[in-house]
């Protein structure tokens, strides 16, 4: 594993070499390993090991990066060469800012996360154990006569910056992840979850419930499509209310490609959808730094569902504050959420938590609420349809159920829906107690399952 003191002297190393006015990079990498299963047997099992540093160079407003992997001399020298090559043909950019310098840092909330996010036991996962694992779920699959597919993924990653001002930042982070997917001939059934701390993932449970949802899916009926009552699992919250965040960038707002253009300040959502983006909430993950190695601060996105606050990198902090949004945004500065540069989104909450209800329900009791309605697993193959009023489209999978008399009653064929996004977080009735989710089209989150009224399903799908 490369160590933080051994990416200091490579810094040190590269900085003899540059000639620019300015050096940062960017250290990333780590060891990862993946065993792959279908058909109820484990057909591949990957490990790689491998760092990369990405030199940005800057001369006056002129910058540009170059990568490599190689850390002997003659590839440091190239790779500098390379970077101010790039950099002394670019176009000047008036808003670029010289690179943070510690003392300007010094007054920025550092919450620490490093305690939480490395663990020993899953960095020292071994194959055998991810097989053993998928063992569990195999048995699982074989006792309600199904067939199971998925993964068993870990690493141990790192992550560094240094610049030539002095700053430096280092976080180093354990990932494990389990996805499954029971199939049965006409039905199917899907859980997934990731953790820093691979005692969190229990396989056995993940498979049980996909196998469940898989055996009471069964011979699915078709219903007409409409409007309904439904119950969103988790997973199914985050991959609609991930198309949301990126628009909650300074720089967003600047482009005008943001759904909240003119809506900062109003009240968007229902009074009982309150956001957080909070990097050392206990559930979250990611380091404590953005792409430049400014501290991430803990902010306040929607309260009540008025959209309260942006996030932002130094540079669209600083474009804002000249602005003529300047004094409809809400509070102007920089937060510590930009990407690095150079890049053309600027910056997005990654750590989204949403506030725990007052009266939290779980999925049972909303299930137990409902008369008539409908439960949905999972979301996929979403894509905007319209980016200001934020209506999406997508399809059910993989569990999707019919709720009558506040119970389960059988299978559906699954739907395509064309929902706006600001109308089902006004139409939320009732929401649990917010868990760390994974799913698919979007980043992990803090998110809770919802009871949305009105949800839009506009067709059948073939399967």
């Amino acid at each position: 594993m490369l160590t933080l003191e051994q990416a200091a002297d490579i810094f040190s190393r590269i900085r003899k070499y540059a000639t620019a006015d300015e050096v940062e990079c960017l250290f990333y990498g780590g060891k990862s390993a993946l065993t792959r299963f279908a058909n109820n047997t484990i057909h591949q099992n990957v490990a790689e090991e491998n760092y990369d540093v990405s030199v940005r160079t800057a001369f006056g407003g002129r910058t540009a990066r170059a990568t490599t992997n190689k850390f002997d001399e003659d590839s440091l020298r190239d790779v500098v060469r390379a970077s101010e090559n790039l950099a002394r043909v670019q176009e000047p950019d008036p808003d670029l800012l010289p690179v943070p310098s510690p003392e300007e840092m010094s007054d920025r909330n550092v919450r620490p996360t490093q305690s939480a996010r490395h663990f020993g036991e899953t960095a020292a996962l071994t194959p055998g154990q991810r097989a053993d694992a998928v063992g569990q779920i195999v048995a699982i699959a074989q006792k309600h006569k199904l067939t199971a597919a998925g993964i068993f993924a870990s690493s141990d990653n790192l992550e560094g910056i240094f610049n030539s001002r002095g700053l430096s930042a280092w976080h180093t982070q354990t990932s494990a992840e389990i996805s499954i997917t029971m199939l049965a001939p006409d039905s199917s059934g899907w859980q997934k979850a990731n953790f820093p701390d691979v005692a969190r993932l229990d396989p056995a449970h993940l498979a049980q419930v996909a196998a469940e949802k898989a055996a009471k899916s069964a011979a699915p009926r078709e219903i007409a499509p409409g409007k309904y009552t439904v119950i969103l699992e988790p997973a199914a919250v985050l991959d609609t209310v991930g198309f949301a965040f990126y628009d909650f960038g300074g720089l967003a707002i600047l482009d005008q490609r943001s759904f909240l253009n003119n809506r900062i300040g109003t009240k968007l959502f229902g009074e009982n959808i309150s956001i957080w983006d909070d990097v050392s909430h206990s559930l979250q993950s990611g380091s404590p730094f953005d792409g430049e190695g400014v501290p991430r601060q803990k902010v306040q996105l929607v309260a009540n569902g008025v959209v309260k606050q942006l996030v932002y990198s130094r540079g669209s902090a600083a474009r804002m504050k000249k602005s003529e949004y300047a004094s409809k945004v809400g509070p102007v500065e920089t937060t510590g959420h930009g990407f690095p540069i150079p890049n053309e989104i600027g910056e997005a909450p990654m750590n989204i938590v949403f506030e725990p209800p007052k009266e939290p329900k779980s999925t049972e009791q909303m299930i137990a609420s409902t008369e008539r309605g409908i439960l949905v697993t999972r979301l996929w193959y979403i894509r905007e349809v319209d980016p200001y009023e934020k209506i999406l489209t997508g399809m059910t999978r993989d569990g999707t159920f019919m709720i009558e008399n506040g119970k389960l009653v059988c299978g559906l064929r699954n739907f395509r829906f064309n929902q706006s996004l600001i109308d089902m977080l006004s139409n939320v009735e009732a929401m649990s107690t917010p868990v760390r989710t994974s799913a698919e089209e979007s980043f992990d989150m803090v998110v809770p399952a919802m009871k949305v009224r009105d949800f839009n399903f506009t067709e059948v799908t073939k399967f």
